[in-house]
């Protein structure tokens, strides 16, 4: 049976492309049932379908991807219209501006959804959902982009970058795993602070604590966690999703993956991601040459030709979906990239479109 991003992107006529993709089953799983469970009709709460569906158009109109807009605007079309009261001028207010300018859904914003009658858990399946089709925006980009690339040319060999030499750690950084502090973003640990009340693990209902035991090791202490968890079913579902993307095995090295989503969180202007991620590159490949690079200018970093395209091709998704093309992918296959490993840099920087958009407007990130 077909998905929703294959039928929007016509896979059936790019085998190269859905061969990658089976490859990541548990992903393509993972992303269909987050959006039959944000789109559910019965679904609980005081978000009724037709106003979950005017979010997602939105969503994916303002992301330029016109095929998700349509998608959804079909299914919308059949429905009675939302009603056009302040409530929902609150929520189409906070829509846009997330899908469009998220380090800007600042404690202001968010704080004027509960001020216009939306209790906390609608907040958080709102901005879950906004952040969901942010997504599956990019993620359908990404992969009619790589559908129209086509198949790699039998026995073509990748470009020659620079030679391989010892890596010699930069005289003007610290070392890996001591903190880099460039330009407003860091390496160390942070904290994150909730804007919105959080669930208290002592008097959460028996689902709310299962998703938090299976969501993390510190999740019972996580602003985080316990924010989302107000939505125990999508914290769930988006978990899996998460987990299928960034620790599938094979594929682009997690040092990779780690990069791209240190680029998106770089991009969308999210410190605590960008923090988290980039200390994860440090402890994968042993360096932060790389990261400074991106703290200090995404546009150009990258320390050899493999990873500028990781780099540029993560921008271009961030940025501009609805402009991403062949033309971004290229530089990676001829870099000595494969389809799946093509599928991987897509898959990650689309993440983050969401994970940024969490971080950002529900809460801010705490400095030592």
């Amino acid at each position: 049976m077909t998905d929703t991003i294959d039928r929007l992107t016509h896979l059936d006529n790019a085998p190269h492309a859905q061969a990658a993709r089976q490859q990541r089953a548990k992903a393509i799983a993972a992303t269909q049932a987050c959006e039959d469970l944000l789109l559910a009709p019965a679904l609980p709460g005081g978000l009724p379908l037709p106003e979950r569906l005017a979010v997602a158009q939105a969503v994916a109109d303002a992301s330029g991807v016109a095929a998700l807009a349509a998608h959804y605007g079909a299914q919308l079309a059949r429905l009675p219209a939302p009603v056009q009261d302040v409530r929902w001028q609150a929520i189409t207010r906070f829509a846009h501006l997330l899908a469009t300018e998220p380090a800007a859904a600042d404690r202001a914003a968010l704080l004027a959804l509960p001020g216009a009658g939306l209790p906390t858990p609608d907040v958080v399946l709102l901005a879950q959902l906004i952040g969901f089709v942010a997504y599956q925006a990019r993620l359908v980009a990404g992969m009619a982009a790589l559908a129209a690339l086509g198949p790699a040319t039998q026995g073509a060999a990748p470009a020659q970058g620079e030679p391989d030499a010892p890596f010699v750690h930069p005289a003007n950084l610290p070392p890996p795993g001591e903190p880099l502090r460039l330009n407003g973003y860091t390496s160390e640990t942070l904290d994150w602070k909730a804007w919105l009340p959080v669930v208290d693990p002592a008097t959460a209902s028996a689902e709310q604590n299962a998703v938090l035991d299976a969501s993390h090791p510190k999740a019972r202490t996580s602003d985080f966690y316990l924010v989302l968890a107000h939505q125990p079913r999508v914290l769930a579902e988006r978990s899996q999703a998460f987990n299928a993307i960034m620790y599938a095995p094979g594929g682009l090295p997690r040092a990779e993956r780690e990069l791209a989503t240190t680029v998106v969180s770089r991009i969308n202007g999210c410190v605590y991601c960008a923090s988290v991620h980039a200390q994860r590159f440090e402890q994968l490949a042993k360096r932060n040459d790389v990261i400074a690079q991106v703290f200090t200018d995404p546009d150009g970093a990258g320390t050899s030709v493999r990873e500028r395209a990781i780099v540029q091709a993560s921008a271009a998704l961030t940025r501009a979906p609805g402009g991403f093309g062949p033309q971004h992918l290229a530089p990676l296959r001829a870099a000595g990239l494969s389809d799946l490993e093509l599928l991987d840099t897509v898959h990650a920087a689309a993440l983050f479109a969401w994970a940024n958009r969490l971080m950002l407007n529900l809460g801010e990130a705490v400095h030592p």
